[in-house]
């Protein structure tokens, strides 16, 4: 099977090659990305909340991500650890904000 999608992509690249202005299958591969990208994104939707805590950290509920972090103090240094908190870098915070995502199926 690798083999074959192997010559596949050798086949269509020397097709390519021989015409580099316009290739016959650019129009058919965007399509087929198009179609196959947007079969994928009709069955998932990206469902996100906002979670905040006193002090320096703020933790993501289980299933989400944080996508982003804010910070109290006008403390614009944050980092995510662990892949699940948001982490306010500055001394003295007086609260941290998460916004946490995640993909799911419809």
């Amino acid at each position: 099977m690798k083999m074959r999608v192997a010559v596949l992509l050798a086949v269509i690249a020397m097709f390519c090659a021989a015409d580099a202005q316009k290739c016959a299958l650019d129009g058919l591969m965007s399509s087929l990305t198009e179609s196959v990208a947007s079969a994928v994104l009709q069955k998932v939707t990206l469902s996100c909340i906002s979670v905040s805590a006193r002090g320096s950290l703020a933790d993501c509920p289980a299933g989400y991500k944080p996508t982003g972090c804010s910070c109290g103090n006008a403390c614009g240094s944050w980092d995510i650890r662990n892949d699940q908190t948001c982490h306010c870098q500055c001394a003295n915070q007086d609260w941290t904000a998460a916004r946490c995502c995640k993909i799911a199926l419809k």
